[in-house]
């Protein structure tokens, strides 16, 4: 291939991945922005906090639950469609949700039309890329995962200063449209490659010292993967730190409303907003940070390095629950510690699995994260009316991130390590 091809190829990918940045940050606020609805909804519809987070629970079930499919179609049809279709969705379900007039309508425009858009992109976006960069998966994943993460970075302070001006129905027709508008222009540029780009092959980075033996030489088609023990193993982690980091996502606003820190003054801004503001931030780095740290020592040391992180920020947070400046400190934290999930298992999942079925495969892993949304919306706000406090959420949240973080280098690491062995030594008989 000559040099202004191969550059032409390497700059095409990068293109690529900036789109798909830009989608995944038109639609993020969804689900990163729910909480600071959550007040003005329930005051207008009268309904109570656990009955308003099963919209924030339908919107991450579908989201996940409908991935597998999502995942096909993107495949059989192509990203620029099914995206386009996946962010036009994610603004009409909010431009649906300010005409709502009950709780119902509620949970169909926002969690369930939102679950299915948000869906569509999120798994369709991941999966684009992870093919795009055999090379540098997890930092390639990661940073188009950080646009999910980022988004809100540019919606929290505005929504919630037009939250107080205008209410929340002017509010939510008003970003629904941005988010749509935005999200389906960049959607027109993204494709699939139709090879492995021929930059990425050039690569030591592709099969280095550090990665023989962990990264697989043929596809599995999902039906294979499923009857794996390792998907299973990932699956199950995946699970337990959604439900961890989801958890903190949808009653951050609640905790610190009960606990008197919302309006109080941190650097001049008020509290909850800036700490929105901050964790989005560190939600957002975290992916591509640890996906690139990912490339280099490995996925599982990096996963109990993170996941490690989050959970000490937990336990910490539960000794100065009333602090503020603490308060969007530590949360900030604890995001740097949980979004990171989001670039290491798809890269994990592809590099055990191969590529060809990626986009499909990554939306069955993709599942966990609804079932994490089970125990993080309504069952957490449930288990805070019930015992009065928050401090039983918390401490189930930093049980989960050790439990998570220990079976990453005790069994996930060296069941990686056997695995891929295996199939390299069958690869290398067929051959």
């Amino acid at each position: 291939m000559s040099s202004a091809r191969l550059h032409a190829t390497e700059s095409g990918r990068w293109f690529q991945l900036v789109l798909g940045f830009i989608a995944m940050m038109a639609i993020s606020s969804p689900q990163y922005v729910w909480t600071l609805f959550v007040g003005p909804l329930g005051k207008h519809l009268g309904a109570s906090l656990p009955a308003l987070q099963v919209t924030f629970l339908l919107l991450v079930v579908v989201q996940t639950f409908f991935s597998p499919l999502q995942g096909f179609l993107v495949d059989r049809f192509g990203p620029r469609l099914l995206i386009s279709l996946g962010v036009a969705l994610t603004g009409l379900s909010w431009v649906l949700s300010a005409t709502a007039s009950s709780l119902a309508q509620i949970y169909v425009a926002y969690g369930i039309l939102g679950g299915l858009g948000t869906g569509i992109v999120y798994v369709g976006v991941i999966g684009v890329m992870v093919r795009w960069f055999p090379d540098r998966r997890g930092l390639a994943a990661g940073v188009a995962a950080a646009g999910y993460g980022f988004g809100a970075i540019a919606t929290t302070f505005p929504i919630s200063a037009m939250l107080a001006s205008a209410g929340y129905r002017e509010t939510l027709i008003v970003f629904g449209a941005i988010q749509g508008i935005v999200g389906v222009i960049a959607a027109q540029g993204l494709r699939l490659p139709g090879k492995t780009p021929a930059a990425a092959t050039g690569f030591k980075a592709i099969l280095t010292p550090r990665n023989a033996g962990e990264q697989g030489g043929r596809d599995y088609a999902p039906q294979e993967m499923l009857r794996t023990p390792i998907f299973w193993l990932l699956f199950a982690m995946m699970t337990m730190m959604s439900t961890s980091g989801l958890m903190v996502v949808a009653n951050i606003g609640p905790f610190a409303h009960d606990y008197g820190v919302a309006t109080s003054l941190v650097w001049g801004l008020a509290a909850l907003p800036l700490s929105l503001t901050i964790s989005r931030f560190t939600n957002g780095l975290t992916r591509p940070f640890f996906g690139w740290i990912s490339d280099r020592i490995g996925r599982e040391v990096t996963m109990t390095l993170a996941f490690a992180l989050e959970g000490a920020a937990i336990v910490v947070m539960l000794f100065f629950l009333s602090n503020p400046l603490l308060f969007v400190l530590l949360t900030g934290v604890v995001f740097f510690g949980w979004g990171e999930i989001f670039s290491l298992f798809p890269s994990t999942l592809t590099d055990i699995f191969g590529t060809k079925h990626a986009t499909l495969n990554y939306g069955l892993l993709y599942i966990a994260q609804g079932l994490g949304s089970v125990l993080a919306g309504p069952v957490a706000a449930q288990l805070r009316v019930t015992s009065g406090s928050w401090v039983p959420v918390f401490v189930i949240v930093a049980v989960l991130d050790a439990v998570t973080a220990l079976l990453a280098v005790a069994v996930l690491r060296p069941m990686r390590v056997r695995f891929m062995t295996q199939s390299l030594t069958i690869d290398a008989r067929a051959a």
